[in-house]
């Protein structure tokens, strides 16, 4: 059975039906795509190798489906999830959705809807790690500020004016400006309001209404 390679994206197949392991497995060799198949749940548990999305079978010997799913959430490591539903299994693929899997199939599979679906969920993947090196990052940045620089941020994040800020941590209002500056030069942040969502996605403050996504996309700005 092809498996996955150190160039190719990897992806986990998790069903005791031999066959279909194989299959699926020279199918996404076919499109440039690495796989690793598992006969059960516990087998893939077991497993130390790393996918970048896991093609699960909702209903299996052992462990099901669901339950594979709520051991890596307790992990706190699931890849992207695309549910495997035989007939009858659409309420537990369902239940797998509202539980944080990406996606659920039918079988028997439309090939090419299986491999587009596969392909969105790697792009899911690939941004999600892009967003938390970015996080990872500012978060670094952050902590190479100094305690009245972080403590400046928390204020403008909140709105208040250089003179208020000030006046709350008995400095000049000269003094705040130039840690601002110093501030917004250390984070990344090209203006104000970038510098507010900056600090959104450091969880310093809550986000307003619709500021969730921009916080994300500025996560990682340049220095």
């Amino acid at each position: 059975m092809p498996v996955d390679t150190a160039d190719q994206p990897s992806i986990a197949i998790i069903d005791d039906d031999d066959d279909l392991r194989e299959s699926l497995a020279w199918l996404l060799q076919s499109v440039g795509l690495g796989s690793q198949g598992y006969a059960s749940g516990d087998a893939f548990l077991a497993s130390s190798r790393h996918h970048e999305v896991l093609l699960l079978d909702v209903r299996m010997p052992g462990l099901s489906g669901l339950q594979v799913q709520q051991r890596l959430a307790e992990r706190d490591r699931c890849p992207p999830l695309i549910m495997m539903t035989g007939h009858g299994d659409v309420p537990m693929a369902v239940a797998a959705l509202k539980a944080g899997a990406f996606d659920f199939i039918e079988k028997p599979f439309n090939q090419q809807q299986l491999i587009d679906v596969i392909q969105q969920a790697l792009a899911h993947h690939q941004h999600r790690q892009r967003t938390q090196a970015d996080l990872e990052e500012l978060r670094q940045r952050y902590e190479g500020l100094r305690a009245n620089e972080q403590a400046i941020l928390v204020e403008v994040a909140r709105g208040l004016t250089s003179r208020e800020i000030a006046e709350k941590l008995t400095l000049s209002a000269k003094t705040v400006e130039v840690y601002r500056q110093r501030i917004m030069k250390t984070l990344g942040a090209d203006s104000l309001a970038h510098l507010v969502r900056l600090a959104v996605a450091l969880g310093l403050v809550a986000a307003l209404p619709g500021q969730d996504s921009d916080a994300d996309r500025d996560a990682g700005a340049p220095s």
